[in-house]
């Protein structure tokens, strides 16, 4: 089976749980998943960061059902991936990412590729917001 369960683009709250539950199969002996937090610090910060505000295109949700698709290839792989938008606080998911897999191996790659891919392709801009009010923006592959 090759499937993309959930690829979506979201401002409300990611739920792990509902990510893990949509790659359960009978055929999955290995889940793999990645969780993308909000942190305190940033190397190219001032100072504490505060919050991250994410804004995405369009056409980022279409996106990202295409790299998990791309990062599946011709293995049998199970995928679901969300991603924030709008304001995301410190100690928050912005990104969770769950695989589901027969074998280990192709779960961590699929899982690691989902994660570089949503790095360099997506859509998605973050503005970093640190304690003193000070903002920056990431694009693509930041």
């Amino acid at each position: 089976m090759r499937a993309v369960k959930i690829a979506k683009i979201t401002e409300e709250p990611l739920d792990v749980t509902a990510h893990l539950a949509a790659v359960d199969d009978a055929s999955v002996g290995a889940v793999s998943s990645f969780i993308g937090l909000v942190r305190d610090h940033d190397p190219d910060a001032g100072g504490p960061v505060t919050r991250l505000e994410y804004s995405a295109h369009p056409d980022a949700a279409a996106t990202l059902h295409d790299i998990a698709l791309a990062a599946i290839g011709e293995r049998h792989a199970i995928v679901a991936v969300s991603h924030r938008i709008g304001s995301v606080p410190v100690g928050e998911a912005a990104v969770v990412i769950a695989v589901g897999t027969p074998h280990r191996a192709d779960a961590f790659e699929v899982c690691r590729t989902v994660i570089e891919e949503i790095k360099r392709e997506l859509p998605v801009w973050k503005r970093q917001i640190e304690a003193d009010g000070t903002a920056g923006w990431k694009g693509l592959g930041g």
